[in-house]
């Protein structure tokens, strides 16, 4: 099977969540007894994604903390503040040659399973193998809505590079038409990030 490594995104500065610089990033807010980055880092760990690279930025420290002991890299983005762009810039630039292509997560959205990054990658990888120039990514699909995480194709890493501001990989997704795999899933997780104190709480009691 093709090497696909997993980017976590943990460096933006989480203002919806926090609303006050000081207050420690929404990442390291705990659900269920684990910081949220913990929970998309360990299903990121069980599935078969590697290498994981964790971009770290905003509170630098305290997200790494929450991370500490886990078999994974850090990708430091001292640019955090100009947008979701330069930590996906990032990580992908941290990916070894061999990667042929990266599994983006975002590390406020704790209830992705490492099933579901794997289902991504075996489409992804079945859809290569029956017409080896046609996919260019992969990602859930839930009652029509398209969600998190995505994958995208090594052959897409110089639009990435080309990205700015706070945009991510969806503006690459939207323009590839038919060269997207979609996979049709259950569950509301490829759809549910936690933006504020609310949604948290509002998790902790599901």
């Amino acid at each position: 099977m093709a090497e696909i490594g997993a980017i976590i995104l943990a460096a933006g500065r989480s203002t919806r969540f926090s609303k006050d610089a000081q207050e420690a990033t929404k990442l390291v807010a705990v659900l269920r007894g684990k910081p949220l980055v913990r929970h998309v880092a360990e299903a990121a760990l069980r599935s078969v994604a590697r290498p994981i690279v964790v971009v770290t930025g905003h509170r630098r420290a305290e997200v790494e903390a929450a991370l500490q002991g886990l078999d994974l890299s850090f990708a430091i983005n001292p640019d955090y503040a100009a947008g979701l762009s330069s930590s996906l810039k990032r990580g992908v630039a941290a990916l070894p040659t061999a990667s042929a292509g990266a599994l983006i997560l975002l590390g406020d959205m704790p209830l992705v399973s490492s099933a579901l990054i794997d289902r991504l990658i075996a489409a992804f990888v079945h859809a290569a193998d029956v017409a080896p120039q046609n996919p260019l990514a992969a990602a859930p699909r839930r009652g029509g809505v398209r969600g998190n995480p995505v994958l995208l194709s090594r052959a897409l890493f110089p639009a990435v590079a080309k990205l700015d501001g706070d945009r991510g990989a969806r503006a690459l997704i939207d323009s590839i038409g038919k060269r997207l795999v979609e996979c049709d899933v259950e569950d509301e997780a490829p759809l549910i990030d936690i933006d504020t104190k609310e949604a948290l709480r509002g998790l902790e009691l599901d």
